[in-house]
């Protein structure tokens, strides 16, 4: 059912204004009048209104140019306008709906004739506005709905993460701490740095464990080789960025694209001098330029089949002389700036 509809009736004759508004007072509207046009679009941009009455001779400002004005405001223009005026002649009702008038009526008017018109275009105008909401409201349920599936997918691809994870902890003992720290410098790297915000760190510290899920694909006896590998057993070991990328790389959902991106190149040198591409400065993500730096100052500092911890001393050292060569300049600069903190996650 619909509501009580306001009316507006403008015009610079008070008697008019009164027989307009006894005419219409046989129905429940809620009535309102401005004399001048000024006056009525001063109170249109406080009120309401289902649809304005509108004469075309007064003073000042014509009803013509007082439609205009109404057209040309976002919130106005879809109220419904009436022009009520003696004018009879073909032009200025032709002028009248091209400044945006829905009907015209001469004066004098009947009561049924405006009666009529009046409730055809206050219930044209209620059901449109009716229809409109109906839509917003679908469109935020739909919206919703669609943020709710958007949510499930991305736990969905953190679950198979972290599941992918334990598989890599199973395949060797060392390897299940060094993920968590890597993906929890990772994110506390991406935070200080000022191009990135709070979802890139969020997809970072979600991604940055899948850094080495390729080395499930390498062999037992080359992953776990105790003691330098050979050439040819090198070259199997590097493959692990592009296998793992080969899996990955076809997905759409942001945490997978993003572990894409990290196992592809976090072994590429901010000097061209990585692998598997051979990628240089910039043209390696900055994804893959975060993890590439945490991943090299996590393995100094703990223990591998291969080597002894390294100091802290000596690990700052280490990664102050690959500035410019193996690492990104501002981000070691990043993590230096702020290795205290980064100190206290290596020793969780």
């Amino acid at each position: 059912m619909t509501t009580q509809a306001h009316i507006l009736i403008v015009d610079d004759v008070p008697d008019n204004i009164q027989v307009a508004m006894n005419f219409l007072k046989e129905e429940p509207y809620q009535l309102s009048f401005a004399t001048k046009g000024q006056e009525a679009l001063a109170l249109m941009r406080v009120n309401n209104y289902d649809l304005v009455l509108l004469d075309i001779m007064m003073p000042e400002m014509d009803g013509y140019e007082v439609c205009r004005r109404i057209k040309a405001e976002p919130k106005l223009q879809n109220i419904p306008i009436i022009f009520v005026t003696a004018r009879t002649d073909i032009d200025s009702m032709s002028k009248g709906f091209q400044c945006g008038g829905v009907d015209y009526i001469t004066k004098p008017f009947h009561a049924e004739e405006l009666l009529a018109r009046v409730k055809t275009h206050t219930e044209l105008h209620q059901a449109k506005q009716l229809l409109a909401q109906t839509n917003t409201n679908l469109q935020n349920k739909l919206q919703m709905s669609q943020r709710r599936l958007m949510t499930e997918l991305e736990q969905n691809q953190i679950e198979m993460i972290y599941m992918l994870t334990e598989l890599m902890e199973s395949t060797s003992d060392e390897t299940g701490k060094h993920i968590r720290r890597v993906a929890e410098c990772s994110r506390l790297l991406a935070y200080y740095h000022e191009s990135l915000n709070d979802e890139d760190a969020d997809i970072i510290f979600h991604a940055a464990p899948m850094h080495d899920i390729g080395k499930i694909t390498i062999p037992h006896e080359i992953l776990h080789k105790n003691g330098r590998l050979a050439e040819d057993e090198f070259e199997i070991m590097k493959s692990h960025t592009t296998r793992a990328y080969e899996i990955l790389k076809n997905s759409r959902r942001k945490y997978t694209r993003a572990a894409a991106i990290i196992a592809h190149q976090h072994h590429e040198k901010w000097d061209g001098s990585g692998y598997p591409q051979g990628l240089k400065g910039e043209n390696i993500h900055l994804y893959g330029r975060i993890v590439a730096l945490i991943d090299v100052f996590d393995a100094l500092l703990h223990k591998r089949v291969y080597k002894e911890p390294w100091t802290l001393e000596d690990t700052v050292e280490y990664i102050r002389s690959q500035r410019g060569h193996q690492f990104d300049p501002y981000l070691v600069d990043l993590l230096l700036e702020h290795v205290d903190e980064f100190v206290a996650v290596e020793r969780l």
